[in-house]
């Protein structure tokens, strides 16, 4: 099997990315490509407390384990299968003997809003999207989002974004920004920029068919 292409989706909370990576895998066909979440790979906390689950700082690199994350990519990129975690944010860790097995294709996805700032993942990036959205509709977004999907209100998603998930933006999102290949303006909106990019796509594939 050739190597993969890796294709590395960024951004920050409510840019758009998974409207980004819909619309991708919307376009491409299934049998080649895979998805992998960042967020699928916060560190497991079954061996704490809940309450000290519950202060885990979600918008900062220490809660990832990006060591797994990068073993998996290696892996695949081998041409072996993984078995992706899947995690529970009731519980504030990951769910027990419940695993989503991931087998190798042409295309792997990345996505997660902290994919940039590890350099040792972001070299194993082949091309690198960052989703450029405007801070105040991306709050506009989460709040919608926490309401609907979380039970949040809006003072607790207010004050969320100010405590953690602004200055985490500000120091470990934007300034990796400079890393991107492709920066897209207003994410799932910006169909001209996601026409290109499923067009890249769908090109290397039928060159690794016609191989």
């Amino acid at each position: 099997m050739n190597r993969p292409l890796i294709i590395g989706i960024t951004g920050g909370s409510g840019s758009g990315k998974s409207t980004v990576v819909q619309s991708i895998l919307e376009n491409v066909p299934k049998e080649s490509i895979a998805m992998i979440e960042q967020d699928a790979y916060y560190k497991d906390q079954s061996h704490l407390p809940m309450n000290e689950r519950l202060n885990t700082n979600y918008d900062h690199p220490l809660a990832f384990d990006n060591d797994l994350l990068i073993s998996h990519l290696k892996d695949l990129i081998e041409g072996k299968s993984i078995e992706k975690p899947v995690y529970d944010f009731e519980n504030h860790t990951r769910k027990k003997n419940e695993t989503v097995k991931i087998d190798p294709k042409d295309i792997i996805v990345v996505e997660g809003i902290m994919i940039l700032e590890d350099e040792r993942l972001r070299n194993m990036l082949d091309i690198k999207i960052f989703v450029d959205t405007d801070s105040d509709l991306r709050i506009l977004r989460r709040i919608q989002r926490d309401i609907r999907e979380r039970g949040r209100t809006v003072d607790s998603v207010i004050e969320q974004y100010l405590s953690t998930v602004r200055p985490a933006h500000m120091q470990f999102i934007e300034p990796y920004k400079k890393y991107a290949d492709i920066i897209m303006p207003e994410g799932g909106y910006n169909t001209v920029a996601i026409d290109i990019v499923v067009a890249k796509i769908r090109s290397i594939i039928q060159s690794k068919v016609n191989k």
